[in-house]
């Protein structure tokens, strides 16, 4: 045994069972960092992305074909659920839809009342975005800060519209409610507040050293990739593409208001935080002159008590706190709801760049990078 020859034994080492190369690794749908039931499936080369697959449809409800079988004014409940934390801006552009194919005209006032409503909604999105945003990178603080504001935005929702959640703030021809006594003064003292608010949280993100570390150079995209994405609202502007529904083609009133539209220059993750950042404050300036300006008159244009458009088809869009939010719908002319319903939200065409943003960077950058764009899968599925 101990003069054996080895000498002609060949050792053959197994195939390796898996490719050790790349880690396949599932983000979501549980889970925190991705605001609602996302699922990304990454690819992985040590903690870079080489690739990533988003899958969504995990809280699919079928929205639009339950409004193909609701009458017009039933619609306005279900528009609540798609954007859940902007169900204002979603009255708004399904009802100027109806109002665009039935060549209704709204009254002034109710034109006001309606982008105090949006402004008011959209500093609230934003409230929520920046809070969830910045403790997905681990500051806890600007959480309870803009969750401390928000707080005061839906006061005023509940004052208006005994809701603070699902408003059904709107209807088609105008409002359901003129604004209560003495509204727009706490309207007024409320910018005041989110006016001084808006310095702490530059104080705490915007120099802050790991903020920066965080967000700088983090999912850059420049302007011509981003509108061959589709991208829009704040992700697209902060890639230097002054692009937003009030200023090119205005609704409401906001041809009566001044305001800058802010880009970003560099379209990383920090641009789009200082776009949103800057987009309070001219919420604030545009809401300021509505107050200011509000005229007296009707809520309610004239409307038919049964709402029949006529038969044809339109399509509207409107600046959502996320993006263009936009309607299509076709009337037949004869029924009481629409033949057919159909919505283009910026959450869905925004996670179309996701891929793109994510590839070459950390996982750990994964988070911010979802936080960066903003979505809700409330209308990524409907």
């Amino acid at each position: 045994m101990g003069n054996r020859d080895t000498s002609a034994m060949k050792i053959e080492t197994p195939s390796p069972m898996f490719d050790t190369s790349e880690m396949v690794l599932n983000m979501g749908p549980q889970h925190p960092s991705t605001h609602g039931v996302l699922r990304i499936v990454l690819r992985l080369d040590g903690e870079r992305v080489i690739d990533a697959d988003v899958v969504v449809g995990y809280l699919h409800r079928g929205i639009e074909k339950l409004c193909e079988n609701r009458d017009w004014t039933q619609i306005i409940l279900l528009t609540d659920r798609m954007d859940y934390v902007a169900a204002a801006s979603s009255n708004l552009g399904y009802c100027e839809t109806v109002e665009k194919l039935m060549s209704v005209e709204v009254p002034r006032r109710a034109r006001y009342v309606r982008t105090i409503l949006g402004e008011l909604q959209r500093i609230a999105s934003h409230c929520l975005w920046l809070g969830t945003h910045a403790m997905d990178i681990g500051a806890m603080t600007v959480f309870l800060y803009a969750f401390r504001e928000r707080e005061l935005i839906l006061d005023l929702f509940e004052e208006y519209s005994g809701a603070r959640l699902t408003y059904n703030s709107m209807r088609i021809g105008g409002l359901p409610l003129d604004i209560p006594p003495g509204w727009d003064k706490k309207v007024r003292e409320f910018c005041d507040i989110m006016d001084s608010k808006l310095g702490e949280y530059e104080t705490l993100l915007t120099h802050n050293r790991i903020w920066l570390e965080r967000t700088k150079d983090i999912g850059v995209i420049d302007g011509p990739e981003a509108i061959a994405l589709g991208l829009c609202g704040p992700t697209l502007r902060g890639s230097g593409v002054p692009r937003d529904v009030r200023k090119d083609e205005p609704y409401a009133a906001y041809d009566e208001f001044d305001f800058d539209v802010p880009i970003g220059t560099r379209g990383d993750t920090y641009d789009r935080y200082l776009v949103r950042l800057e987009e309070f404050r001219q919420s604030l300036r545009i809401i300021r002159q509505a107050v200011d300006g509000l005229p007296d008159g009707p809520i309610v244009g004239k409307v038919p008590r049964l709402i029949k458009p006529p038969a044809g088809e339109t399509y509207h869009a409107i600046e959502s706190p996320k993006g263009e939010i936009g309607f299509f719908i076709v009337s037949d002319g004869r029924s009481t709801n629409p033949y057919r319903f159909r919505v283009r939200p910026p959450s869905f065409c925004n996670l179309q760049g996701l891929r793109r943003l994510v590839r070459g960077h950390l996982v750990a950058d994964v988070v911010a990078l979802i936080g960066s764009i903003d979505i809700v899968l409330g209308e990524v599925d409907r």
